[in-house]
């Protein structure tokens, strides 16, 4: 009797320093690195025996309208991936937990780039914290070191201008055989938002005004559009990219088709697989508009959030805080991808060595310190022109001038006209 007695105040005693077992559901996007979270999931609850993960891993074409639905019937997931584009709609909408208690008192700043928890505080249009970020995506100047090296041109460097841009540009432009086609462009370039903006935040410049949530594109950003879009209109350096047609656009650079390309980090790996033997390659930061007065990127954060309706916001948050930070491994991150830990992104494993491009560490090291510059407000893919709505939007305005079919005037006219019509709908 006396043992038993033991046995179970022994129990009752265990279950009162353990606490109560909570169980917390999270979802995310990436069902090819389901087994690296599960290992971390086994390792979070192996430091916090009280708590128990189920996790639900799905593909992004599904996981957004099922989140969706999920939101609205008022049945989120505790803890769940948040991507940058959606972050203010679901702010907005009262989905998302504020988590500025957390971020202010209970998170090693110096471990994490902080610069990317301040642009998510932009991002849901806020003055509070509502997600954590575990990776940044930006972007970058692509190069083709032999055709530098051949043309004898030196290669980019973060003190590169507009002039050195557009010197290399135009001597990398060549007919190699002498039948009256160019066989190497000096750039790519097309309407897509990680081939534009870039160069216009480099440039000191804006398209949106934030103060009334308008396209209002400043002097600094019209300037850059004519700089960009003259690179095929005057001097021919860059293909139309009607021209192009049959050619996915992420291949035209790494074909060797064209010696410089301003995309995003995420291409590094598509670089590498079509690019593999046929050429020497780099990367470097874009280069620095006129009137740029500092140093800035275009990227975005992907986020880690909770949901508001959560019942165990504290244990959620001891997850989601683990799985932004020392839960994840180099090994769940794409190439171009930057974790938002610290300890990762300064390892040697990040920096890949032997693989191209050499530099790759130390620049998106440099870029991932910087100010962080994005266009995401309510209704983007739709003003901008994104995914199905490529053709739609700023992106097909600016694809009609690259191939001569409409002026650079008339572009602006409808982009003040089609965009402030979407962004009204959204910002009334």
């Amino acid at each position: 009797m006396k043992k038993l007695l033991f046995v179970l105040l022994s129990a009752l005693l265990v279950t009162l320093l353990i606490g109560k077992t909570v169980t917390i559901k999270y979802w995310m996007w990436d069902p090819t690195i389901k087994d690296k979270v599960e290992k971390a999931i086994e390792k979070f609850e192996s430091l916090h025996p009280n708590i128990k993960v189920e996790l639900t891993t799905m593909e992004p074409k599904n996981y957004w309208p099922k989140l969706r639905t999920m939101a609205f019937t008022k049945k989120l997931p505790d803890v769940f991936n948040m991507s940058s584009g959606y972050l203010e709609e679901w702010v907005k909408n009262g989905f998302l937990m504020d988590l500025t208690s957390y971020v202010e008192n209970d998170l090693d700043k110096d471990k994490f780039f902080f610069n990317l928890f301040e642009a998510g505080k932009k991002l849901s249009g806020t003055d509070k914290y509502y997600a954590i970020p575990f990776a940044l995506v930006v972007t970058n100047l692509y190069f083709n070191k032999d055709a530098f090296d051949e043309a004898g041109i030196p290669y980019p460097n973060e003190n590169w201008t507009w002039f050195d841009f557009l010197n290399a540009a135009i001597k990398l432009t060549k007919d190699k055989d002498g039948d009256g086609k160019i066989d190497q462009w000096g750039f790519w370039l097309y309407g897509r938002y990680a081939n534009i903006e870039p160069w216009i935040y480099a440039n000191g410049g804006r398209l949106i005004n934030r103060n009334t949530m308008r396209f209002d594109p400043n002097k600094q950003a019209i300037d850059t559009l004519k700089f960009l879009t003259s690179l095929t209109t005057k001097y021919h350096v860059s293909p139309r990219p009607k021209d192009m047609k049959g050619i996915k656009a992420k291949n035209v650079f790494p074909m060797g088709i064209a010696a410089m390309w301003v995309d995003g980090s995420w291409n590094i790996e598509n670089i590498r697989r079509i690019a593999d033997g046929k050429f020497r390659w780099g990367i470097a930061p874009v280069p620095q508009g006129p009137c740029g007065t500092e140093k800035v990127v275009f990227g975005w954060p992907d986020f880690i959030v909770i949901s508001a309706r959560t019942k165990h916001p504290k244990e959620a948050w001891e997850f989601a805080k683990f799985m932004a930070g020392e839960g994840l491994t180099i090994d769940m991150y794409m190439a171009g991808k930057i974790p938002s830990y610290k300890p990762l992104t300064m390892s040697k494993d990040f920096d890949e060595e032997g693989k191209q491009p050499p530099e790759k560490g130390k620049v998106l090291r440099e870029l991932a310190s910087r100010k962080l510059m994005n266009s995401f407000t309510m209704g983007w893919g739709e003003w901008r022109g994104y995914g199905p709505a490529e053709s739609m939007g700023l992106n097909g305005l600016i694809d009609a001038v690259l191939n001569g079919d409409m002026s650079f005037d008339e572009m602006l006219q409808k982009a003040y006209e089609n965009i402030n019509k979407v962004l009204e709908r959204y910002y009334k």
